[in-house]
C-alpha cells in the first residue's frame, strides 16, 4: 500500500517532463497568408550570398584614419598630449607628442628616472634623461629583463631653481 503514493508521484514528474518537451517541441507556422519556404519550388528560392568575415571591418577601416603608433609604452599627459617612453641603445628615451599622436618638441628641462635593481642589494637604478632632438635621452644602461615599474619626473628649471612639473609610475614591459 506504501507504494502506490510513490508511483503516483512518479508518474507525475514523467507526465510534467512529457508534457515540457511537447511544449518546447519547434512547430512550423500556420499562417496561411505566409508562404512556407518548403512549398516554393527549389529554382525560386535564391541562397543569399555568404557574407565574407571582415568586409564590414574592411569597409569601416577605410573610413576611419589609422592613429598614429606611439613606439614603446605610451603614457597619456594631462594637457591631453602624450609621451612614449622606450629603450634605445641600452638606455631610456623619452618621447613628447602632441594630443594627435605625432612627434612634438620637449617642453621640459629634463626627467628623472627610478626603477628596480634586481642585480644588487644597494636600491633602485637611478638616471637623468637630458635633451637630445625631441626627446629626453637617459645617462645610465638599462639592464634587462625590462620588466618592471619605472618612476619617471618631469622637472622645468636649472639647478637648486628646478621645480617637479609632473611625475608618472609607469608599468615599462619590452
Amino acid at each position: 500500500m506504501r507504494m502506490f503514493p510513490v508511483m503516483k508521484s512518479l508518474l507525475a514528474v514523467i507526465g510534467l517532463l512529457a508534457g515540457a518537451t511537447l511544449l518546447t517541441a519547434e512547430t512550423t507556422p500556420t499562417n496561411p497568408t505566409v508562404p512556407n519556404k518548403s512549398d516554393a519550388p527549389a529554382a525560386a528560392v535564391k541562397p543569399t550570398p555568404p557574407a565574407t568575415p571582415g568586409t564590414k571591418a574592411k569597409v569601416e577601416a577605410k573610413k576611419q584614419p589609422e592613429e598614429p603608433k606611439i613606439p614603446g609604452v605610451t603614457i597619456a599627459r594631462s594637457n591631453g598630449t602624450f609621451l612614449g617612453l622606450e629603450v634605445v641603445g641600452g638606455n631610456f628615451k623619452l618621447s613628447f607628442y602632441d594630443a594627435k599622436k605625432k612627434p612634438a618638441s620637449v617642453d621640459v628641462t629634463r626627467a628623472t628616472a627610478r626603477w628596480p635593481n634586481p642585480r644588487s642589494v644597494t636600491g633602485p637604478n637611478h638616471a637623468v634623461l637630458n635633451p637630445s632632438g625631441n626627446a629626453l635621452v637617459g645617462n645610465k644602461t638599462v639592464l634587462p629583463p625590462l620588466n618592471f615599474t619605472v618612476f619617471i619626473t618631469l622637472l622645468q628649471g636649472e639647478g637648486d631653481d628646478a621645480q617637479t612639473v609632473e611625475s608618472f609610475s609607469v608599468p615599462f614591459h619590452n
